[in-house]
Protein backbone atom coordinates (compact mmCIF):
# COMPACT_ATOMS: atom_id res chain seq x y z
CA UNK A 1 0.00 0.00 0.00
CA UNK A 2 1.03 3.15 -0.70
CA UNK A 3 0.87 6.16 2.09
CA UNK A 4 0.88 9.81 1.10
CA UNK A 5 3.92 11.40 0.96
CA UNK A 6 3.31 14.76 3.51
CA UNK A 7 6.16 17.40 3.50
CA UNK A 8 8.38 17.32 6.09
CA UNK A 9 10.55 20.43 7.94
CA UNK A 10 13.73 20.34 7.40
CA UNK A 11 16.63 19.71 9.73
CA UNK A 12 18.71 22.64 11.57
CA UNK A 13 21.65 21.19 12.83
CA UNK A 14 23.93 22.82 15.14
CA UNK A 15 27.08 22.16 14.64
CA UNK A 16 30.21 24.57 15.45
CA UNK A 17 29.62 27.32 12.69
CA UNK A 18 26.26 27.80 14.48
CA UNK A 19 27.78 27.51 17.89
CA UNK A 20 30.40 30.26 16.83
CA UNK A 21 27.91 32.79 15.61
CA UNK A 22 25.87 31.76 19.27
CA UNK A 23 29.23 32.75 20.85
CA UNK A 24 29.28 36.37 18.55
CA UNK A 25 25.76 36.97 19.06
CA UNK A 26 26.02 36.64 23.07
CA UNK A 27 28.82 39.02 22.75
CA UNK A 28 26.47 41.45 20.87
CA UNK A 29 23.77 40.51 23.91
CA UNK A 30 26.62 41.37 26.35
CA UNK A 31 27.58 44.88 25.04
CA UNK A 32 23.95 46.13 24.76
CA UNK A 33 23.00 44.39 28.66
CA UNK A 34 26.09 46.38 29.24
CA UNK A 35 24.49 49.59 27.44
CA UNK A 36 21.22 49.23 29.26
CA UNK A 37 22.43 48.40 32.80
CA UNK A 38 23.92 51.94 32.63
CA UNK A 39 21.31 53.97 31.05
CA UNK A 40 18.34 56.04 32.63
CA UNK A 41 14.59 55.57 31.87
CA UNK A 42 13.74 59.07 29.65
CA UNK A 43 10.58 60.37 28.50
CA UNK A 44 11.08 58.96 25.01
CA UNK A 45 11.30 55.14 26.70
CA UNK A 46 7.94 56.26 28.72
CA UNK A 47 5.98 57.85 25.68
CA UNK A 48 6.98 54.56 23.97
CA UNK A 49 5.79 52.41 26.58
CA UNK A 50 2.81 54.11 27.21
CA UNK A 51 1.19 54.42 23.99
CA UNK A 52 2.36 50.53 23.14
CA UNK A 53 0.62 49.58 25.98
CA UNK A 54 -2.86 52.11 25.10
CA UNK A 55 -2.50 49.62 21.63
CA UNK A 56 -2.43 46.58 22.86
CA UNK A 57 -4.85 47.83 25.93
CA UNK A 58 -6.89 50.01 25.14
CA UNK A 59 -6.82 51.63 21.80
CA UNK A 60 -7.78 55.63 22.28
CA UNK A 61 -11.59 56.26 21.94
CA UNK A 62 -11.17 59.53 20.41
CA UNK A 63 -12.03 60.19 16.80
CA UNK A 64 -8.74 59.87 14.45
CA UNK A 65 -6.49 59.15 17.09
CA UNK A 66 -5.12 55.73 17.78
CA UNK A 67 -3.79 56.73 21.33
CA UNK A 68 -3.25 59.73 23.60
CA UNK A 69 0.01 60.05 21.74
CA UNK A 70 -2.18 61.08 18.57
CA UNK A 71 -1.42 59.97 15.43
CA UNK A 72 2.39 59.26 16.43
CA UNK A 73 3.22 62.16 13.58
CA UNK A 74 7.16 61.29 12.85
CA UNK A 75 6.82 57.56 14.31
CA UNK A 76 6.31 54.48 12.96
CA UNK A 77 3.40 52.42 15.12
CA UNK A 78 5.63 49.08 15.67
CA UNK A 79 8.06 50.14 17.61
CA UNK A 80 5.39 51.38 20.14
CA UNK A 81 3.85 48.27 20.07
CA UNK A 82 7.33 46.43 20.74
CA UNK A 83 7.97 48.75 23.45
CA UNK A 84 4.82 48.50 25.05
CA UNK A 85 4.37 44.42 24.34
CA UNK A 86 6.44 43.23 27.08
CA UNK A 87 4.74 45.65 29.80
CA UNK A 88 1.69 44.08 28.87
CA UNK A 89 2.16 40.77 29.10
CA UNK A 90 3.92 41.32 31.97
CA UNK A 91 0.96 42.86 33.69
CA UNK A 92 -1.38 40.12 32.66
CA UNK A 93 0.24 37.78 34.09
CA UNK A 94 0.47 39.28 37.08
CA UNK A 95 -3.10 39.38 36.79
CA UNK A 96 -3.61 35.79 35.83
CA UNK A 97 -2.12 34.43 38.44
CA UNK A 98 -3.70 36.87 40.90
CA UNK A 99 -6.91 34.84 39.74
CA UNK A 100 -5.21 31.75 40.56
CA UNK A 101 -5.50 32.84 44.56
CA UNK A 102 -8.51 32.23 47.34
CA UNK A 103 -10.83 35.60 47.08
CA UNK A 104 -9.94 36.37 50.31
CA UNK A 105 -5.92 36.33 49.14
CA UNK A 106 -6.27 38.19 46.00
CA UNK A 107 -4.11 41.52 45.95
CA UNK A 108 -5.94 42.96 43.03
CA UNK A 109 -9.96 43.28 43.75
CA UNK A 110 -11.78 45.76 42.13
CA UNK A 111 -8.77 47.97 41.39
CA UNK A 112 -7.72 48.16 45.02
CA UNK A 113 -4.43 46.71 46.65
CA UNK A 114 -5.77 45.84 50.19
CA UNK A 115 -7.74 48.88 50.49
CA UNK A 116 -5.98 51.38 48.91
CA UNK A 117 -6.04 52.28 45.23
CA UNK A 118 -3.35 50.59 43.21
CA UNK A 119 -3.25 49.43 39.50
CA UNK A 120 -1.57 46.27 38.65
CA UNK A 121 0.99 47.79 36.44
CA UNK A 122 2.52 49.79 39.61
CA UNK A 123 3.79 46.00 39.89
CA UNK A 124 5.85 45.99 37.07
CA UNK A 125 9.04 45.25 37.82
CA UNK A 126 12.66 45.55 35.41
CA UNK A 127 10.96 48.47 33.28
CA UNK A 128 13.43 49.57 31.83
CA UNK A 129 14.95 45.72 30.44
CA UNK A 130 11.29 45.17 29.37
CA UNK A 131 11.17 48.74 27.65
CA UNK A 132 14.85 47.71 25.79
CA UNK A 133 15.39 44.39 25.62
CA UNK A 134 13.07 43.86 22.81
CA UNK A 135 15.13 45.94 20.13
CA UNK A 136 17.85 44.17 21.41
CA UNK A 137 16.35 41.07 20.14
CA UNK A 138 15.44 42.68 16.72
CA UNK A 139 19.18 43.07 16.44
CA UNK A 140 20.24 39.91 17.19
CA UNK A 141 17.62 38.45 15.22
CA UNK A 142 19.24 40.38 12.06
CA UNK A 143 22.27 39.41 13.17
CA UNK A 144 21.65 35.81 12.75
CA UNK A 145 20.27 37.42 8.94
CA UNK A 146 23.14 38.79 7.77
CA UNK A 147 25.47 35.33 9.22
CA UNK A 148 22.97 33.29 7.44
CA UNK A 149 23.26 35.41 3.95
CA UNK A 150 26.67 35.99 4.18
CA UNK A 151 27.67 32.25 5.00
CA UNK A 152 25.26 30.59 2.46
CA UNK A 153 26.94 33.40 -0.19
CA UNK A 154 30.42 33.48 0.99
CA UNK A 155 31.62 30.48 3.27
CA UNK A 156 32.54 30.26 6.96
CA UNK A 157 34.95 33.10 6.59
CA UNK A 158 33.14 35.25 5.10
CA UNK A 159 30.27 34.73 7.36
CA UNK A 160 31.60 35.13 10.34
CA UNK A 161 33.50 38.19 9.08
CA UNK A 162 31.19 39.71 8.59
CA UNK A 163 29.27 39.07 11.70
CA UNK A 164 31.93 40.00 13.50
CA UNK A 165 31.99 43.55 11.74
CA UNK A 166 28.57 43.30 12.88
CA UNK A 167 28.56 42.68 16.52
CA UNK A 168 31.00 45.01 16.68
CA UNK A 169 29.26 47.89 15.09
CA UNK A 170 28.84 50.99 17.39
CA UNK A 171 25.96 52.27 15.10
CA UNK A 172 24.19 49.05 15.73
CA UNK A 173 24.07 48.84 19.37
CA UNK A 174 23.48 52.80 19.19
CA UNK A 175 20.30 51.83 17.06
CA UNK A 176 19.13 48.37 19.01
CA UNK A 177 19.71 49.74 23.27
CA UNK A 178 16.73 52.02 22.93
CA UNK A 179 13.01 52.11 21.63
CA UNK A 180 13.02 52.86 17.94
CA UNK A 181 11.75 52.02 14.30
CA UNK A 182 15.50 52.54 13.27
CA UNK A 183 16.45 49.45 14.34
CA UNK A 184 13.44 47.72 13.58
CA UNK A 185 13.32 49.23 9.72
CA UNK A 186 17.39 47.91 9.15
CA UNK A 187 15.91 44.64 10.23
CA UNK A 188 12.90 44.68 7.75
CA UNK A 189 14.79 46.07 4.95
CA UNK A 190 17.20 43.43 4.84
CA UNK A 191 14.67 40.91 5.33
CA UNK A 192 12.54 42.40 2.62
CA UNK A 193 15.54 42.50 -0.09
CA UNK A 194 17.00 39.35 0.59
CA UNK A 195 13.60 37.39 0.61
CA UNK A 196 13.02 38.25 -2.69
CA UNK A 197 16.31 37.65 -3.53
CA UNK A 198 15.16 33.99 -2.00
CA UNK A 199 11.78 34.07 -4.15
CA UNK A 200 13.23 35.24 -7.38
CA UNK A 201 15.70 31.99 -7.33
CA UNK A 202 12.69 29.79 -5.86
CA UNK A 203 10.72 31.08 -9.03
CA UNK A 204 13.17 29.04 -11.39
CA UNK A 205 12.14 25.80 -9.48
CA UNK A 206 8.39 24.21 -8.77
CA UNK A 207 5.67 26.37 -7.67
CA UNK A 208 5.43 24.66 -4.16
CA UNK A 209 8.49 26.11 -3.38
CA UNK A 210 7.43 29.59 -4.03
CA UNK A 211 4.60 30.12 -1.14
CA UNK A 212 6.40 29.79 1.99
CA UNK A 213 9.15 32.37 0.86
CA UNK A 214 6.19 34.74 -0.36
CA UNK A 215 4.57 35.18 2.57
CA UNK A 216 7.76 35.37 4.45
CA UNK A 217 8.61 38.43 2.11
CA UNK A 218 4.58 39.58 2.66
CA UNK A 219 5.40 39.72 6.42
CA UNK A 220 8.54 41.61 6.39
CA UNK A 221 6.96 44.17 4.01
CA UNK A 222 3.98 44.39 6.42
CA UNK A 223 5.89 45.15 9.49
CA UNK A 224 8.43 47.36 7.70
CA UNK A 225 5.79 49.49 6.31
CA UNK A 226 4.71 49.45 10.26
CA UNK A 227 8.28 50.52 11.46
CA UNK A 228 8.58 53.27 8.59
CA UNK A 229 6.80 53.33 5.54
CA UNK A 230 9.99 54.90 3.47
CA UNK A 231 11.86 51.65 4.43
CA UNK A 232 9.05 49.44 2.59
CA UNK A 233 9.17 50.77 -0.17
CA UNK A 234 12.45 51.35 -0.81
CA UNK A 235 12.73 47.90 -0.10
CA UNK A 236 9.88 47.08 -2.60
CA UNK A 237 11.64 49.15 -5.46
CA UNK A 238 15.21 47.35 -4.44
CA UNK A 239 13.42 44.02 -4.49
CA UNK A 240 11.39 44.63 -8.16
CA UNK A 241 15.09 45.24 -9.88
CA UNK A 242 17.11 42.63 -8.21
CA UNK A 243 14.10 40.00 -9.04
CA UNK A 244 14.02 41.31 -12.34
CA UNK A 245 17.59 40.60 -12.87
CA UNK A 246 17.65 36.98 -11.04
CA UNK A 247 14.04 35.60 -12.29
CA UNK A 248 14.75 35.15 -16.17
CA UNK A 249 12.23 33.18 -17.73
CA UNK A 250 9.49 33.96 -15.07
CA UNK A 251 9.66 38.03 -15.17
CA UNK A 252 6.41 37.83 -16.24
CA UNK A 253 5.08 36.43 -12.62
CA UNK A 254 7.61 39.25 -10.42
CA UNK A 255 5.16 42.05 -10.29
CA UNK A 256 2.24 39.65 -9.69
CA UNK A 257 4.11 38.01 -6.59
CA UNK A 258 5.70 41.43 -5.66
CA UNK A 259 1.82 42.83 -5.79
CA UNK A 260 0.32 40.06 -4.02
CA UNK A 261 3.15 40.46 -1.28
CA UNK A 262 2.83 44.46 -0.95
CA UNK A 263 -1.16 43.96 -0.45
CA UNK A 264 -0.84 40.98 2.30
CA UNK A 265 2.20 43.63 3.84
CA UNK A 266 -0.53 46.58 3.42
CA UNK A 267 -3.34 44.41 5.54
CA UNK A 268 -0.92 43.50 7.93
CA UNK A 269 0.23 46.99 8.54
CA UNK A 270 -3.82 47.91 8.76
CA UNK A 271 -3.63 45.17 11.77
CA UNK A 272 -0.93 46.43 13.27
CA UNK A 273 -3.60 49.85 13.60
CA UNK A 274 -6.09 47.06 15.35
CA UNK A 275 -7.95 48.07 11.72
CA UNK A 276 -9.11 51.35 12.70
CA UNK A 277 -9.67 52.92 9.65
CA UNK A 278 -9.27 56.66 10.91
CA UNK A 279 -5.90 56.15 12.37
CA UNK A 280 -4.45 53.85 9.11
CA UNK A 281 -5.68 56.57 6.98
CA UNK A 282 -2.24 58.61 8.26
CA UNK A 283 -0.05 56.12 7.23
CA UNK A 284 -1.23 58.01 3.56
CA UNK A 285 -1.74 61.22 4.68
CA UNK A 286 1.47 61.60 7.04
CA UNK A 287 3.96 62.07 4.44
CA UNK A 288 6.42 59.70 5.79
CA UNK A 289 7.32 57.92 2.39
CA UNK A 290 8.02 61.53 0.90
CA UNK A 291 11.83 61.27 0.32
CA UNK A 292 14.67 63.43 -1.45
CA UNK A 293 18.54 62.52 -1.57
CA UNK A 294 21.39 64.88 0.47
CA UNK A 295 24.44 63.86 2.05
CA UNK A 296 23.70 64.73 5.50
CA UNK A 297 23.63 61.42 6.78
CA UNK A 298 26.82 60.34 5.42
CA UNK A 299 28.02 63.10 6.53
CA UNK A 300 27.41 62.72 10.00
CA UNK A 301 28.32 58.97 9.71
CA UNK A 302 31.92 59.98 8.60
CA UNK A 303 32.22 62.30 11.33
CA UNK A 304 32.14 59.97 14.08
CA UNK A 305 35.29 58.50 14.72
CA UNK A 306 33.85 55.64 16.51
CA UNK A 307 32.71 54.64 12.65
CA UNK A 308 36.14 55.09 10.87
CA UNK A 309 37.21 51.27 11.00
CA UNK A 310 34.23 50.37 9.28
CA UNK A 311 34.84 53.37 6.63
CA UNK A 312 38.26 52.00 6.16
CA UNK A 313 37.19 48.55 5.65
CA UNK A 314 34.56 49.92 3.08
CA UNK A 315 37.84 52.00 1.36
CA UNK A 316 39.70 48.44 1.41
CA UNK A 317 36.87 46.74 -0.10
CA UNK A 318 35.87 49.06 -2.57
CA UNK A 319 39.27 48.84 -3.76
CA UNK A 320 39.77 45.33 -4.07
CA UNK A 321 36.21 45.04 -5.72
CA UNK A 322 37.29 47.21 -8.68
CA UNK A 323 40.68 45.33 -8.70
CA UNK A 324 39.60 42.21 -8.62
CA UNK A 325 37.41 40.60 -10.90
CA UNK A 326 36.73 37.73 -8.97
CA UNK A 327 34.57 39.97 -6.79
CA UNK A 328 32.32 41.21 -9.55
CA UNK A 329 29.39 38.97 -8.56
CA UNK A 330 25.39 39.59 -7.82
CA UNK A 331 26.31 38.28 -4.14
CA UNK A 332 28.82 41.41 -4.20
CA UNK A 333 27.18 43.88 -6.01
CA UNK A 334 23.83 43.33 -4.65
CA UNK A 335 24.18 44.88 -0.92
CA UNK A 336 26.71 47.51 -2.76
CA UNK A 337 23.96 48.86 -4.89
CA UNK A 338 21.23 48.93 -2.26
CA UNK A 339 23.99 50.55 -0.44
CA UNK A 340 24.41 53.36 -2.84
CA UNK A 341 20.67 53.36 -3.11
CA UNK A 342 20.18 54.05 0.42
CA UNK A 343 22.73 55.95 1.97
CA UNK A 344 21.52 59.60 0.24
CA UNK A 345 18.18 59.35 0.67
CA UNK A 346 16.60 61.37 3.42
CA UNK A 347 12.60 62.01 4.68
CA UNK A 348 11.33 64.88 4.04
CA UNK A 349 8.43 65.04 6.76
CA UNK A 350 9.11 62.34 9.50
CA UNK A 351 12.61 61.28 11.06
CA UNK A 352 14.92 58.68 9.49
CA UNK A 353 18.31 57.65 9.72
CA UNK A 354 18.75 55.64 6.12
CA UNK A 355 22.79 55.07 6.81
CA UNK A 356 21.64 52.62 9.41
CA UNK A 357 19.49 50.98 7.53
CA UNK A 358 22.18 50.39 4.56
CA UNK A 359 24.46 49.57 7.47
CA UNK A 360 23.93 45.94 7.35
CA UNK A 361 24.08 45.53 3.65
CA UNK A 362 27.65 47.55 3.95
CA UNK A 363 29.16 44.73 5.96
CA UNK A 364 27.71 42.03 3.62
CA UNK A 365 29.36 43.73 1.07
CA UNK A 366 32.81 44.05 3.04
CA UNK A 367 32.29 40.69 4.24
CA UNK A 368 32.01 39.23 0.26
CA UNK A 369 34.92 41.21 -1.16
CA UNK A 370 37.25 40.16 2.00
CA UNK A 371 35.87 36.11 1.71
CA UNK A 372 37.10 36.37 -2.25
CA UNK A 373 40.37 37.98 -1.18
CA UNK A 374 41.34 34.88 0.82
CA UNK A 375 40.80 32.72 -1.59
CA UNK A 376 43.87 33.70 -3.38
CA UNK A 377 47.25 33.55 -3.48
CA UNK A 378 47.48 36.76 -1.30
CA UNK A 379 45.34 34.49 1.73
CA UNK A 380 47.54 35.14 4.67
CA UNK A 381 48.52 39.13 3.87
CA UNK A 382 44.44 39.69 3.95
CA UNK A 383 43.90 37.07 6.88
CA UNK A 384 46.22 39.50 8.46
CA UNK A 385 44.37 42.82 7.36
CA UNK A 386 41.26 41.54 8.61
CA UNK A 387 42.32 40.28 11.57
CA UNK A 388 43.74 44.15 12.50
CA UNK A 389 40.41 45.69 10.75
CA UNK A 390 38.45 43.30 13.20
CA UNK A 391 41.05 44.49 16.07
CA UNK A 392 40.44 48.31 15.49
CA UNK A 393 37.07 47.83 15.26
CA UNK A 394 36.77 45.94 18.86
CA UNK A 395 38.97 48.78 20.38
CA UNK A 396 36.27 51.59 18.42
CA UNK A 397 33.21 49.34 20.16
CA UNK A 398 34.83 50.01 23.61
CA UNK A 399 35.25 53.71 22.92
CA UNK A 400 31.57 54.01 21.98
CA UNK A 401 30.14 51.62 24.48
CA UNK A 402 31.04 54.53 27.01
CA UNK A 403 30.46 57.17 24.88
CA UNK A 404 26.96 55.74 24.62
CA UNK A 405 26.49 55.78 28.88
CA UNK A 406 27.18 59.40 28.06
CA UNK A 407 24.43 60.56 25.76
CA UNK A 408 26.90 60.95 22.67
Amino acid sequence: MNFPRYPTVPSFRVGGPQRLAGLLLLLFLAECLWVIAHQSVTTADYRYARCGREMWERPSPLAGYFTTCGNLHGDGVLAYRVAGFPLTAQRLLLLGADKLRKPANRLYAQGTLNGSTWEARHEISYVKYLMHVPFVVFAMWLGGGVWWVARRLFGNEGGFFTLALYVLSPQVIRSAVVPNNEVLAMWGLYGIVYTAIGVAHAMQGPGRRWKPRILLLTVALGLTAAAHLLAAVLGFIVSLGFMLYLAERRRSAVLLVLTYAAFGGLILDFACFSFRPAAFTYVVTGGAARFWFSLDGVKAFVADQTEWPILLSSAVALLLFFALRRSRYFGNTAPLLTVLFTCFLVSTQVFSSPVTWALPFLITFIGGVFADVVETKHRKLFLATGSLLLLSEALACRAALRLIVRGY
